[in-house]
């Protein structure tokens, strides 16, 4: 029978290699599960992660990785700073779809004027969306000390609906013969989100993440707010003596995640979605939670992992265009990746111990 021991100090070899042994672990656990939906496990794992960068549509698909990559990354920097300040934001969806609406709505506000202040206004008003979205669960949490897990995912549902309204109402297209969504930024060039630089898929978005993911390592190796952060996380009660104030913690982590999820939402919206719709919102909210996870709630580490998660969103397109697999297998083999990577990161702080009759 096996036991847990617990380490006398965390395994910086095992918090190093988690990651690694999770997504191989993944593999083998999605291989296994798509043989039981009678699919070649090996050809599908080989069009998830290798056909998109060097196999026959490798051209088309790797534009597409920085498209998918941008929101994942961005959102996911602003939500690894309230983990690591044990401070959890579940409802980057909501803030991600409330900064798009926001944003998308000053621009059409205006419509068809041109000029070139008009797209910086709309990246000011979509994170202003997602920062005012994030600081309902933030001030319920600092007045009331409300559970922000569960009021932040609550949240999400309901900007869900207001999504709905807006494709449906408030923002839908007076001249799309009343069909639901928005006018196509692609149309208005004042304020629409092109690739900058054509079939690499890089635009603004992308641009924003990696400048983001610069700021967040600064933020976090030479900034008082960075140590705060840390500290908080990892000793409250000593973050408190060293004059933390948790609520203004609070305040602070959950309205940045919230404004660089709302600027994720405005930058996809004019660019790569092109229009609000009722489907608009894709999951980066959620998956984002893995991704920040996956990079070990470093910057540098989220940057990797948003890449490789974009990864399994294009290959996951592939294989269920390709061979027919059902996209819920896709977003279950997504899903074991999180699962993985917190069975192996018990691997930090244990070790596997083979317990004698004795023990047991």
């Amino acid at each position: 029978m096996l036991r847990l021991e617990k380490r006398p100090s965390p395994s910086v070899f095992w918090q190093r290699a988690s990651p690694v042994l999770a997504v191989a672990l993944t593999m083998v656990a999605g291989g296994i599960m798509f043989w039981i939906l009678g699919k070649d496990p090996f050809v599908a794992i080989r069009t998830i992660f290798w056909d998109p960068l060097f196999g026959e549509f490798a051209f088309y698909f790797r534009g597409q990785l920085l498209v998918k990559a941008g929101p994942l990354i961005l959102i996911a920097l602003g939500l690894s700073l309230g983990f690591r300040a044990g401070i959890w934001n579940i409802g980057a969806e909501g803030q991600y779809i409330m900064g798009a609406i926001i944003g998308a709505a000053v621009g059409l506000a205006v419509f068809p004027t041109e000029n070139r202040l008009i797209y910086p206004v709309m990246v000011i008003a979509g994170a202003f969306g997602g920062w005012a979205w994030a600081m309902i669960p933030a001030i319920l949490k600092t007045r009331f000390n409300t559970n922000e897990i569960l009021v932040s995912l609550l949240l999400v549902y309901v900007a869900q609906t207001i999504l709905a309204k807006a494709a449906t109402g408030f923002l839908r297209n007076p001249e799309g013969q009343g069909f639901p969504g928005s006018r196509n930024f692609s149309n208005y060039p004042a304020a629409s989100n092109p690739e900058l630089i054509a079939g690499t898929g890089m635009h603004w978005g992308v641009v924003a993440a990696f400048i983001a993911v610069i700021a967040a390592y600064v933020l976090l190796q030479r900034h008082i707010l960075g140590f705060q952060i840390k500290l908080a996380g990892q000793a409250p009660k000593a973050a408190r003596f060293a004059g933390v104030n948790p609520q203004r913690l609070v305040l602070l982590c959950m309205g940045i995640s919230g404004a660089l999820a709302g600027m994720a939402g405005l930058f996809e919206v004019t660019g790569p979605a092109g229009q609000i719709t009722i489907d608009f919102n894709v999951g980066y909210g959620f998956t984002a939670i893995i991704v920040a996870f996956l990079g070990r709630l470093n910057p540098v580490g989220i940057l990797f992992a948003g890449l490789l998660m974009a990864l399994t969103y294009i290959g996951g397109d592939a294989a269920s265009t390709n061979m027919g697999l059902p996209s819920a297998a896709i977003q279950a083999f997504q899903g074991m990746l999180l699962f993985f990577l917190l069975a192996t990161d018990l691997l930090g702080n244990f070790r596997i111990r083979l317990a004698t009759r004795e023990a047991v």
